[in-house]
This record gives C-alpha cells, structure tokens and sequence, in this order.
C-alpha cells in the first residue's frame, strides 16, 4: 500500500503543513476539555468528535499518540474576557449543592458521553483544582520577567509588552488600542487578562486558595498553560479545542507562554468549527441546548450522532436538524445491515483502505472518506473481502460495526396466525384473501417477505 503523507491545517499559520511529530513517533497532544457547570450540548462533543478522529488517524499512520484532557473546575467566569462570575460558583447556586459536587456530577456526565460516542478516553485526565500550585508559580514566572501587574481585582497579564501578542487569531490590536476604554483599578488594556483574581470580601466562595498576591482563584487562561507544560512540555505537537478558543482563550495560552517559555505551545493548533441550530451558533446561554441524552428519547443511537459529524469537514460550519440526523441513522443502518449481511470476512481489499487513507490524511476529510466506504458497499466485489476491508477501516470510523446485530422483533400470535392463514389462502389460490390478509399485517406494523424458506415477517422500522 503506498503511503500518502497526513497534512494537517495548522490555524497559526492558516495553511496545510506536513505533519511530523517533534520527537521519534510519539505525538503530544493537549484537547481543552468542558468547564463542568452543566451538561455538554452536541455543539460542544462535535469538537470532541474531531478530536477522536484526528487521533484515530493519527494511531492510523502509525504515531503513538499521548492526549492530555483538562477538566475546567474553577475560574472560568461568563464572559470569556475575564467579567462576570464564576461558572462552577453561579452552576452550584443553581443546583443547591457544593461546586465539588457539581463538578463532580458534571465531569462524570461528560465522561460518560464520550463513551457513548465511542470516544477514546485521554491519556491523562487533568483537573485545574489538582494544580493550582502549578499555576501559581506559572504566574510567579511572568511576574519575575516583568508580564504581570496588579490592580484590586487580581493579577494581569500586560499584552501590550508582547509584540506576538493576538497573532493565532489576527487581531487588530492598533484598531483595539484606539477604541479601547477601560474602567479605572481594573485592567490597563482591553486585551489583558486574567492570571489571578482576588476573592471580594463580601463573596463567600466555594473554590479559593491562598496566593503570593492574595486569597482567591486562577484565571481560566493560565491552568491550561501551566498543565500541558506539565504533561507535555514546554513546546508540544498538537493544541486542539472549539473555533470560539481562538481570539481569547487560545491567544492567552500563547502568550503566556510565549512570555514565560519561549514558545507559542504547540507546533499545530487545530480547531473544529461550530455546530449550528437555526442559523444560529448552539450554546448553553441560548434555548437551543440540546444534550446527547436526548438522542435516544427520539429513537437516535448516539453513534448516529458521530457519523453526522464525519458527514462534514470539521473546519466547516454544520448545521443541525432532525431530518438530517434521522438521514444519517438511515445510512448508518444500512451499512450496518450490509456489513452483517456480508457474514464471515475474507481478505482486505487494499485499493480501498488506500484511497481511504489518502482521504483522512487530506486534513481529516472523512465526507470524502465515507464516499469511499460508501463505494465499497457497491463494489463488484466478494461480500466477504467487502467485510474485511469495512472491518480494516473500522479503528478510524469508531462505529461498532463488527458488533452491530440486527434487532430482534417478537412477533405477537395474532400476526403469526394471520400469515398462515394468508399461506392457506395463497396454496388454495385465493389471492384476493391472500393480498387483504397481507394488507391487515401492514396495516398493524409489519411486513411479510416471501422467500425459498418460507414467509419472513418483520416490524416495519
């Protein structure tokens, strides 16, 4: 089989690069993970989705991959810029219980999604509570080399002394200089950030811990930072996250370790692209929050839902409906049934998995991908070496397809007893009792196939 070479979009230089690991054949790879107030929308686990199949595809090519995962418990507030409160804190009022709990409750409900997706569990689960003393001294570092000051609310970070500063997201920084109004004792510029944030004396929070610079709590930015530091190194091969991680969250991990370590982080940072509901972007702070957990109260596996996602590129926008889901339960049923029909497995058909590898190292292309198995299910072809070659593939698609088993429908006596009585009628010729016979059993749900062995009843889908 010849090798097709794996190119990856790299969203810090904004074109295709070869991809290579930094050293030997192991890949570091840092994914943010949830800030664990509520539920993970779909809009959120497509992003985890992409990054399933980029490490699938990855394992693929032959790279063993390390993936660390983090775990946002503290620090995040509503808004993104580092206003507003606390998410875990304003998530445990709601619920009336103790931010550990809900994070908790909330991380065991993320972890059990990405099961039901067939997503590979990270490496390494990394919670920011866990590593705070990380962070803490992370903060001591910009401090030392002159990247932080102090106003009454926390500890700044001064992008106005990193000239690389907003450089993942092309950010006009002159035009926010000129624009820029910022309120007095809080940060000196519209594009710095949090590092650590003093407790009010009038809050009673949950989650703080004491500092160099004061009581209080880490800044969302700098717990990444300071983790994949720890797992991964200084400078690693791959950042992942959500397309919404570029003009903030993602450009603050650069520069905090621009400043501290002399990297931008990751030789690739790679982003997947938002799932939208009603032309609109899905988001907890909306009423489009819908969660894996609903799928099956509407009759949708949720590896329904995966094979959705692979339906597009994962840098393209997507946009959700329950006709187009029920479409890919539709195709996904049938590949299922081909596949079973095809019974015991014979020998690969490697023209196949070549033009199918040849797909997946084009930047992850699995819509062209699945052309490719969907080609497969045509091809002249001997049923057996179809199943092989479905099965070679299946480590990159993560559908259970060797498990699948069609379903069982026990058919109730009274419809048994209708389709004999519709054979009698067609061995005695009666053929209009036959067809009103046929027509009943229709009409109540099932449907009768006449074959060599006898009448095969089903329930109709």
């Amino acid at each position: 089989m010849t090798a097709q070479p794996l190119q990856l979009f790299d969203t810090y230089e904004r074109k295709l690069r070869r991809f290579k690991p930094l050293e030997g054949n192991t890949v570091r790879i840092y994914a943010c993970g949830p800030t664990v107030y509520n539920y993970a929308h779909i809009g959120n686990l497509r992003t985890y989705i992409f990054e399933d199949l980029l490490r699938r595809v990855l394992e693929f090519n032959g790279f063993e991959v390390q993936l660390v995962m983090n775990i946002t418990d503290v620090g995040h507030l509503t808004s993104d810029a580092d206003s507003g409160d606390d998410k875990m804190e304003l998530g445990a009022k709601r619920m009336g219980m103790t931010a550990w709990d809900l994070a908790a409750l909330y991380t065991q409900a993320f972890q059990e999604d990405l099961e039901r997706l067939n997503i590979k569990p990270p490496h390494i689960w990394c919670k920011a509570t866990d590593h705070i003393d990380e962070q803490i001294e992370f903060v001591q570092d910009l401090e030392r080399k002159g990247y932080t000051y102090q106003t009454t609310d926390g500890v700044y970070f001064d992008s106005q002394k990193l000239d690389s500063y907003g450089y993942l997201a092309r950010l006009d920084v002159e035009g926010l200089r000129e624009g820029a109004r910022v309120e007095p004792g809080a940060r000196r510029f519209v594009t710095d950030f949090a590092l650590w944030k003093f407790s009010a004396p009038e809050d009673a929070r949950q989650m703080e811990w004491d500092s160099p610079w004061g009581r209080g709590f880490p800044g969302w930015h700098i717990e990444c930072s300071a983790m994949s530091a720890k797992y991964l190194g200084d400078f690693f091969d791959i950042h992942c996250g959500g397309e919404d991680h570029i003009p903030i969250h993602h450009t603050n991990e650069i520069a905090q370790t621009e400043a501290s370590r002399g990297t931008r982080l990751a030789n690739f940072w790679m982003h997947g692209y938002f799932l939208q509901l009603d032309s609109a972007k899905m988001s907890k702070s909306t009423g489009d929050f819908l969660t894996l957990s609903k799928l099956p109260e509407n009759g949708i596996d949720p590896l329904v839902y995966r094979y959705f996602c692979m339906t597009a590129h994962y840098r393209t926008q997507m946009s959700f409906s329950w006709e187009s889901l029920k479409a890919s339960q539709t195709a996904l049923n049938r590949l299922y049934q081909a596949a079973f029909d095809w019974g015991e497995p014979g020998d690969v058909l490697e023209d196949f998995v070549e033009r199918f590898l040849k797909e997946i190292n084009d930047d992850l292309n699995f819509p062209r991908a699945l052309a490719v198995v969907w080609d497969l299910v045509r091809a002249d072809a001997a049923p057996g070496d179809k199943k092989a070659t479905l099965l070679a593939l299946e480590p990159l698609l993560g559908l259970n397809i060797k498990a699948w088993q069609p379903k069982k429908t026990e058919v109730p006596a009274e419809i048994l007893a209708m389709v004999e009585a519709r054979q009698q009628a067609r061995a005695s010729k009666n053929f209009e009792e036959s067809d009103r016979l046929r027509g009943e059993v229709e009409a109540l749900g099932y449907q009768i196939e006449d074959t060599r062995e006898g009448p095969k009843v089903t329930a109709v889908a």
